[in-house]
C-alpha cells in the first residue's frame, strides 16, 4: 500500500467501485492492529494516524454509497448492490472500532496498567524495531527477505521519516532508520531484532537450480 497521503475526490472519482472495495479492504486488515500498536506504545503518533485512515475510509465508504445510488435502477438492482454496501459497511465499522480503542490514549493507559497488560498477554504481540545502520536488511525489498517466512512476524506498518507506508507491499526497500511496526511471537520478534540490529545478518539460501 502506498504512504498514508489520501487522493483528492477528483482521483476518487476515477476509481473503479472494486478499486474503492479494495483500498476498503487493505484499511481495515491494518487499522486495528495500528490501533492495538498506539494504546500499547502510548502513541499519539500512531494514533493520528488510525484517525487519518478513518477519515479516509469514511471518504470511501460515502463515494461507494453515491455510486451505488447513481448505479441503481430498480428494486433489482438495489437488491444486487446492496450486498457492496455491506461489504463497505463492514470495512467502516471496524474502522470506526480502531478509532473508539485510540481514543482510549485520553484515559491515559499508561496509568492503569490493565489495558497494557491484556495486550501483552496476547500470544501474538504487536512491537517496534528500528532497522539499524548495521543491518543488512536495508536495501532489500520485503519480497527478497521474506521477513514472515524467516521470523514469522508481518510487518503492518513502516515509519520512515515523517511518513508511513501501512500494509507494506512486497516492492518497498527498506532503509536505514525505518520504524518497522511488526506483529507476531515474543520468539519471532527476537529473531528479527537481532536481524534488525545487525547483530546477526540475514541468511542467504542457495538458489534452487532450473
Amino acid at each position: 500500500m502506498p504512504f498514508f497521503d489520501s487522493p483528492d475526490d477528483e482521483e476518487d472519482e476515477h476509481l473503479t467501485v472494486r478499486e474503492l472495495l479494495t483500498e476498503m479492504k487493505d484499511i481495515s486488515e491494518v487499522i486495528v492492529d495500528l490501533a492495538y500498536a498506539a494504546l500499547l506504545f502510548d502513541s499519539q503518533e500512531i494514533g493520528a494516524e488510525v484517525h487519518h485512515l478513518g477519515s479516509r475510509m469514511d471518504t470511501l465508504n460515502h463515494e461507494i454509497k453515491i455510486r451505488m445510488m447513481l448505479a441503481s435502477r430498480t428494486k433489482q438492482d438495489a437488491v444486487q448492490l446492496s450486498v457492496l454496501l455491506q461489504v463497505a459497511e463492514g470495512a467502516a465499522a471496524m474502522s470506526k472500532a480502531a478509532g473508539d480503542i485510540v481514543d482510549l490514549l485520553e484515559l491515559n493507559p499508561k496509568g492503569s496498567p490493565i489495558v497494557s497488560l491484556v495486550l501483552k498477554e496476547a500470544e501474538e504481540k504487536i512491537r517496534l524495531q528500528t532497522l539499524s545502520e548495521q543491518s543488512d536488511m536495508k536495501g532489500k525489498t520485503l519480497e527478497s527477505l521474506s521477513v514472515e517466512t524467516e521470523t514469522g512476524m508481518r510487518i503492518i506498518a513502516i515509519k520512515r521519516g515523517i511518513r508511513w507506508i501501512y500494509d507494506p507491499e512486497k516492492e518497498v526497500t527498506l532503509k536505514e532508520g525505518d520504524v518497522l511496526v511488526v506483529r507476531g511471537t515474543e520468539d519471532g520478534f527476537e529473531r528479527l531484532r537481532r536481524f534488525a540490529t545487525g547483530m546477526e545478518k540475514w541468511p542467504v539460501y542457495p538458489q534452487e537450480g532450473p
